[in-house]
């Protein structure tokens, strides 16, 4: 695990690959939990005897958004930010889902600092991050993840 404590710190990582978070399995309970938390219960992601008979997958797949929703956890494996005021996620560009996360897959995530800006004091972070899939080629989603750290 990278530890970074200051801006200086940080940029010292710029172009460089920060890490890989573990192997995470996707199970059919946290599926079913996020359709029911986001009111998206569509059957391709609740119904596995449904999936058999009509799904091209033969079984169900994790939400899009659920895989995206594992970012920040995936980045508390791979980097520990401290001496912090505030971090505050500020947005996502360029993101794209490559392929499907069937259920009882395992995903982790590849993290690279793509750039990083000091903005007046706080720290400007673009991360290129990609959620792989084990034993798969594409990954389930790639794209750049922007935080801001306000260092103490």
């Amino acid at each position: 695990m990278v530890i970074i404590k200051s801006h200086a710190e940080f940029e010292s990582h710029l172009g460089q690959e920060l890490g890989v978070s573990p192997w995470h399995k996707i199970t059919q309970e946290q599926i079913n939990h996020f359709a029911d938390a986001t009111l998206d219960p569509q059957w391709i992601h609740i119904d596995p005897e449904r999936c058999k008979s009509e799904s091209p997958f033969k079984t169900t797949i994790a939400h899009g958004y659920l895989t995206l929703s594992l970012l920040p956890y995936f980045w508390r494996q791979v980097v520990d930010v401290q001496n912090l005021k505030m971090e505050v996620n500020y947005g996502i560009e360029q993101l794209k889902f490559g392929q499907a996360v069937v259920v009882d897959s395992e995903v982790r995530c590849r993290v690279s600092l793509k750039s990083i800006v000091n903005l007046r004091g706080i720290t400007k972070a673009t991360l290129f991050i990609q959620v792989e899939i084990k034993d798969q080629p594409k990954p389930a989603l790639a794209g750049d993840v922007v935080f801001l750290y306000h260092f103490m």
